[in-house]
């Protein structure tokens, strides 16, 4: 069975799951217990849920007879962060789709790995031509979207999504991804711009003013490889400001959320 064509796990069902594996570990019988009670479309079928959360994202950990959620133990220094952008030509899947995506595998001050591809697309916005430089001439030869998606969620793998502005890359690549019957993005995500609101004193916190003031010499704009790599170096920054006691990603997803400022 492909489970990418099943049924989508909802939101709330996600939350659920993560509020309870904050607090500690579970049995598996537990958690497929736990998940047959909170989703009823699964009820009979519990295991598959877990599958299907796994492939999309979540990062879980089965040992022996218990599950976790891996962030909650992850040092920051070993953490896998994936740094994202896309340029689209429209502001939604309905209307338009990607017609580039970039990212950064990151962990520890260091650049693991790279994505980055153009999109095939039958037309471009002029006014999206105008901001990003992308020419329809450019995508001519570019590998179709599918395969792009496809190619994306193996480099992702279970990593935490980071992107500037989180909602906008986050929601239209996990749309992208339900409409190629791909499954739904389940990976924990980091907001910069949430971040850097609670370390990095600015006037403004959109990504160019943000590379002006930290001084990323990154000349390419609105390019999504480039902005992903200015993304990436102002995770870096944020890291250097946060508090010791900030040791593990879960902890700093959650200080990204809070209302603590450390600036």
């Amino acid at each position: 069975m492909n489970l990418c064509n099943s049924i989508t796990i909802s939101m709330m069902t996600i939350d659920n799951i993560i509020d309870k594996l904050k607090k500690r570990k579970l049995k598996i019988k537990e958690f497929l217990k736990f998940l047959s009670q909170i989703e009823d479309k699964f009820f009979e079928n519990p295991e598959l849920e877990l599958e299907l959360l796994i492939s999309n994202g979540l990062p879980l950990v089965i040992e022996d007879d218990t599950i976790s959620l891996k962030t909650v133990t992850t040092p920051l220094k070993e953490q896998y962060f994936c740094v994202v952008d896309i340029e689209t030509n429209a502001g939604n899947v309905k209307d338009g789709q990607i017609i580039e995506l970039g990212a950064v595998k990151y962990k520890d001050g260091q650049i693991i790995d790279k994505y980055e591809s153009l999109v095939y697309a039958k037309d471009i916005p002029q006014n999206v031509q105008e901001i990003t430089n992308i020419t329809p001439a450019m995508l001519e030869d570019a590998p179709i979207l599918k395969v792009v998606l496809e190619e994306f969620k193996l480099f992702l793998e279970d990593d935490i999504f980071v992107a500037h502005d989180i909602k906008f890359d986050y929601k239209f690549i996990s749309d992208s991804f339900e409409k190629y019957n791909l499954g739904k993005l389940q990976n924990r995500k980091l907001c910069t711009i949430d971040l850097a609101k609670r370390t990095i004193k600015a006037k403004r916190y959109g990504l160019d003013f943000l590379k002006e003031l930290l001084g990323i010499g990154i000349e390419e704009h609105h390019r999504a490889y480039s902005d992903a790599l200015s993304t990436m170096y102002i995770l870096e920054e944020c890291f250097q400001k946060l508090d010791k006691s900030i040791n593990t990603s879960e902890k700093l997803i959650d200080f990204s959320k809070s209302s603590k400022l450390i600036i």
